[in-house]
């Protein structure tokens, strides 16, 4: 089965349920910049000027689990390192704690949490020709960002106000927490066909689409074999990706159906699962709601 994904796959929305959905859109809007788009009931949708990036879902009864499988943090990614830096200032202005800031040498990245701890990466990517390889593989890295000349950028003019994020905004990858990482692999490229593109040693691994450095990333530090996150817990319910027309996500459908996965049709898409029970919903450019044909 070993065919690669479409080169121009990418990721869609991240959908998050959240218990508090005011605080937790407080949060988004006035600290990360993000605009709310649509909202109906307890169902919010977020973006920057183009596609929806988020989604929260407010379900108050949900608990706070830990030591799960699930999310380890999803990534923002902006379109220049001004607009990094730019953010960073915004996060100071907000007195908004960063968990961390690092150098990847594909990439310069800030991370954070959100009220109800869900982990999120804000980052840019380096040109491509800059990253660096080690043999057929991107060698990632984690070193200490360079805050200072980060911060020496210019100051953008947002036309959306201060700290909003700008247009061109998306998100680059989502990090799961697996029980396994042998396991994800074999779905993740035997499956559904992404690359792999580098191992951080036994523990964690990241897979990407079209030569990218990572699309998804997935590790077992929440501890090998973990449990999945039980259904009424806060935190993922899925991620989209993305398929740039229904031919390329019906052979990645092909590939599931032979490798016996369950599929669910759904009106935004097709959600499958991998062996850690994170949710993935498969989606094509180009087709509207409700028109997702039902898995056969």
């Amino acid at each position: 089965m070993g065919r690669s994904i479409h080169p121009e796959t990418a990721i869609g929305a991240v959908h998050l349920a959240v218990r508090d959905l005011e605080r937790a859109l407080a949060f988004y809007r006035e600290r990360l910049g993000f605009a709310v788009q649509r909202r109906e009931g307890n169902v919010a949708q977020l973006g920057a000027g183009g596609a929806t990036l988020v989604v929260l879902v407010g379900e108050p009864d949900a608990r706070t689990v830990r030591g799960t499988t699930a999310l380890y943090h999803f990534a923002v990614l902006l379109p220049s390192r001004p607009a990094l830096a730019e953010v960073l200032r915004h996060l100071g202005r907000t007195n908004t704690p960063l968990h961390g800031a690092s150098d990847h040498r594909v990439s310069e990245a800030l991370y954070l949490a959100d009220p109800e701890g869900n982990g999120i990466e804000i980052y840019r990517d380096r040109p491509r020709a800059e990253w660096p390889r080690e043999g057929s593989r991107i060698a990632m890295a984690t070193d200490a960002l360079d805050v200072d000349d980060l911060l020496a950028e210019p100051e953008p003019v947002s036309a959306e106000g201060d700290g909003a994020l700008p247009p061109g905004t998306l998100i680059g990858h989502v990090h799961l927490h697996v029980a396994d990482v042998a396991a994800a692999e074999a779905f993740y490229c035997d499956v559904l066909g992404f690359d792999l593109t580098t191992r951080y040693g036994p523990s964690a691994s990241f897979v990407s689409a079209g030569g990218y450095h990572h699309h998804i990333g997935f590790n077992t530090w929440a501890g090998r074999g973990a449990p999945p996150s039980p259904p009424d817990a806060t935190g993922l319910r899925h991620f989209e990706v993305r398929l740039p027309d229904e031919a390329a996500r019906e052979r990645v459908v092909e590939r599931l159906r032979a490798a016996g996965a369950a599929i669910s049709g759904t009106p935004t898409g097709l959600l499958v699962r991998d062996p850690s029970r994170n949710g993935i919903l498969l989606t094509a450019a180009g087709l509207t709601p409700g028109s997702s044909p039902a898995p056969s």
